[in-house]
């Protein structure tokens, strides 16, 4: 169950990071209030995660999610560039959180 927390966190991770470009600085009220909310509900998430999972390899997983999901809606929703140095930098994230999980794995 801690590791569907922690990928639900990543996800509202995604949320948070997407909703804070659009709160134009906190002064739009309902993308402030939804961005919030999503910070809430990521970190509440990984601290449920944290009960069973070692701290080092849930927060690197957490912030991988964020930054994998960050990065393709970059790309895909604001037109940010899909380099080949970007993409596999990407990828080296990819590894290190499939790797992360396999290190913790019994």
């Amino acid at each position: 169950m801690a590791w569907i927390y922690l990928f639900l966190a990543g996800v509202f991770e995604i949320g948070w990071a997407l909703g804070l470009k659009q709160t134009a600085g906190f002064t739009r009220v309902v993308p402030s209030v939804l961005t919030i909310g999503a910070m809430a509900i990521s970190l509440g998430l990984l601290g449920l995660a944290l009960r069973t999972l070692p701290l080092g390899t849930a927060y690197a997983i957490w912030t991988g999610i964020g930054t994998l999901g960050t990065v393709a809606a970059g790309i895909l929703l604001h037109g940010e560039p899909a380099t080949a140095l970007r993409l596999g930098c990407v990828a080296l994230i990819v590894t290190g959180i499939v790797g992360l999980k396999l290190a913790s794995s019994p």
